[in-house]
């Protein structure tokens, strides 16, 4: 039955496991496979080309593993890939990204003025969250910043310590970003260091991730497509193309109970 079968989660690393804990919270009945690409990350370094290459051998491999929607949990894929993977994936499953939902997401919120967006290098040289902003908004002011430290500090455990504060403190000292009301984390591993962000802004800016946004959205479709699993139990599947223990360490820690890694690189 098509409804029981597993929302594909993908991304570079970790990070797109602050979405798949979103999902799993809201929607405890959906079973996840997941696919961090740890033999490539990070992907923000990587060039366009190569972004599309791995990202449609991923969503391949999710689709033969029974995926019913494919979520893709990376910011630079999400700019860089998915015009490519929903051509690749076509009819046989739902593919998401997460830009489009935080841009969505916007126009409701109150007193936006001044918004900061932080990513990788990849994602803030697309020019993708300007594009779609300018695109439905013309009374908001867009300040983006590549902050290319962040994720592979957040894959290396370097976290709630004074590394992470030191690195946060260089990045978010951007002059440009002074009297900004609103803050992008345009990468699904910056969540992991939210409340640093925060706490680095005295708590005075609004900061959005895309984990609680996507899914809402994948729950939206599930439900006005019939897609709702009946299963009575949800079962989640966790692989990684390159094993490495601090990947574990972290998934554990943010994922709140014992994950199994299953080492699957679908490079070879």
């Amino acid at each position: 039955m098509i409804q029981n079968q597993p929302i594909g989660v993908f991304d570079s690393g970790v990070g797109g496991l602050t979405v798949a804990h979103a999902i799993r919270n809201l929607l405890p009945q959906e079973s996840l496979i997941y696919f961090g690409d740890t033999a490539h990350l990070p992907y923000g370094d990587k060039s366009p080309e190569s972004i599309r290459h791995y990202s449609e051998k991923i969503a391949g491999f999710l689709l033969d593993k029974g995926a019913k929607v494919i979520l893709i949990a990376c910011n630079t894929a999400s700019a860089l890939a998915y015009e490519h993977v929903q051509e690749f994936v076509g009819n046989r499953a739902k593919v998401f990204n997460v830009i489009d939902p935080v841009v969505e997401s916007l126009a409701g919120l109150p007193n936006l003025h001044k918004l900061g967006i932080i990513g990788t290098k990849g994602t803030i040289l697309s020019n993708s969250y300007p594009q779609k902003i300018s695109m439905q908004y013309d009374d908001i002011e867009v300040i983006s910043l590549a902050t290319p430290l962040f994720a592979p500090m957040i894959e290396e455990g370097f976290i709630f310590d004074d590394i992470s504060n030191a690195v946060i403190r260089s990045y978010l000292s951007y002059p440009a970003f002074e009297s900004m009301d609103t803050l992008i984390l345009g990468c699904t591993h910056y969540p992991i260091i939210k409340n640093q962000i925060r706490k680095f802004f005295n708590f005075k800016v609004r900061v959005i991730d895309s984990g609680q946004i996507v899914a809402h959205q994948i729950k939206d479709h599930l439900l006005e497509s019939g897609l709702a699993s009946t299963a009575g139990k949800a079962e989640h599947q966790f692989f990684v193309s390159d094993y490495t223990e601090m990947f574990e360490k972290i998934s554990e820690m943010f994922f709140e109970e014992k994950i199994t890694l299953q080492l699957n690189n679908i490079w070879k």
